[in-house]
């Protein structure tokens, strides 16, 4: 029996996308883009920074990292915890031995906790873009729109004086959003948001508020999502992450520069076992034709080209 035709029936029905979230375009359509000194790959290291809960409430879910044992489920938590004490000053001592210009998702409660931590990458001068409140602190579809305008506001104005610096990108704990995050986020000065994983360059995202920005921070390539949920080893990590550098770099010289893009957690290849995996990715990389940058710069070169 064929479908009523009310089933077909759609007011954002149009070519391309059935929303008017952004436009739709094919990314071999789009102009060229080139690095700074004619570089082919910019390279977008993103560290998250993170505090998981002990209390977890895992409202409307649980997230990917959290706590899974019955409270206190100090072993996880601990585990987390390893990453913003040790693991991540593994993270810098690599990072300054081949050239990397990391930017840093923080969560605005880790920063509060931690200010030895903070203090740490503001003395690096290095970028951060804001990951939340926390990582127990989600934004979903169904949430009371008042109660997540006081968690945007919250996390972003904390997180700025905090660090002394204009937060301008966002990070979305779980990557989850609700419906309104978008326009919360460009009504407290958001310039970017790296939720959505459905591109491999910038785009323009639309809201009521303004325009943002869409940073491609691959999900394929994220270190927890290829050992923690892929149970991917160390050297298959590694060698993802090589093969995208190779693919993209041979993308970019028939279509205009890539960008490959690493999101990184302190608490998983922070690990004196998986340290060396991260190396090997970071020697390798930085030995090609690699523009290494922190996202604002890496935005605005992109833009700086592409927007009339």
């Amino acid at each position: 029996m064929a479908l009523d035709k009310s089933y077909l029936e759609y007011s954002h029905r149009s070519h391309g996308m059935d929303h008017n979230r952004y436009d739709w375009s094919m990314l071999t359509d789009r102009p060229k883009v080139t690095w700074p000194d004619g570089k082919k790959l910019a390279l977008w290291v993103n560290v998250p920074l993170q505090f998981f809960p002990l209390d977890q409430k895992g409202e409307p879910f649980k997230i990917q990292g959290g706590m899974t044992m019955p409270y206190p489920d100090l072993r996880h938590f601990s585990l987390r915890d390893y990453g913003n004490r040790v693991g991540i000053f593994r993270f810098l001592k690599a990072f300054d031995k081949y050239g990397v210009t990391p930017t840093f998702a923080m969560n605005t409660e880790l920063a509060k906790r931690n200010p030895y931590l903070l203090n740490t990458i503001k003395e690096r001068g290095s970028e951060i873009m804001c990951h939340g409140m926390h990582m127990d602190a989600l934004h979903y579809g169904g949430q009371d729109k008042q109660t997540e305008t006081q968690l945007v506001q919250d996390s972003l104005s904390q997180l700025r004086e905090l660090t002394g610096q204009n937060i301008t990108g966002w990070l979305s704990p779980g990557r989850n959003e609700s419906e309104n995050t978008p326009e919360l986020l460009a009504a407290n000065g958001i310039e970017y948001f790296c939720d959505w994983v459905n591109d491999d360059m910038p785009y323009t995202f639309k809201t009521q508020q303004g325009n943002l920005w869409a940073m491609p921070l691959s999900n394929e390539l994220d270190d927890a999502f290829i050992m923690l949920n892929n149970l991917h080893s160390e050297d298959s990590y590694a060698e993802q992450m090589i093969d995208a550098c190779d693919f993209l770099l041979k993308e970019a010289n028939e279509s205009g520069g890539r960008i490959l893009s690493l999101n990184i957690h302190p608490w998983m290849l922070g690990q004196p076992h998986r340290i060396g995996a991260l190396e090997r990715v970071l020697e390798y990389v930085m030995s090609q034709d690699v523009y290494s940058a922190s996202a604002s710069d890496i935005l605005k070169t992109f833009t700086s080209q592409t927007t009339p």
